[in-house]
């Protein structure tokens, strides 16, 4: 497994976790994953930077794309997030730390 239970610091891999866990609730993690492209596309690679600049103009074009889940509270919480993590990076740690405070900054292992 290279993927599940992976330590991730950078912010780009962690915003996308988050899209797609966001896109998953409801769902099973394989119609996900097999949408994880059609998901990079059309969230311009989980840049935050750009989908902070999404409008209503996008969020129409997203729920007409058929490579993504099209559940447009969903979307509109992608960009939300987007704006979220930009302010975390003007004003607080950013958004890798701010996930990893929530641990002491270590991967956390269950026996």
């Amino acid at each position: 497994d290279t993927e599940w239970g992976v330590p991730v610091r950078d912010e780009r891999p962690l915003f996308e976790m988050l899209v797609l866990e966001s896109f998953q609730s409801g769902l099973s993690w394989i119609t996900i994953l097999r949408r994880r492209e059609g998901f990079r596309r059309a969230f311009a690679g989980f840049d935050p930077d750009i989908l902070a600049r999404f409008g209503p103009a996008e969020v129409e074009q997203l729920l007409a794309d058929p490579g993504i889940i099209r559940h447009r509270g969903k979307i509109e919480a992608t960009i939300a997030n987007a704006r979220a993590v930009l302010a975390l990076r003007e004003n607080g740690p950013g958004l890798a730390a701010f996930l990893w405070a929530a641990v002491d900054g270590q991967p956390l292992t269950n026996h």
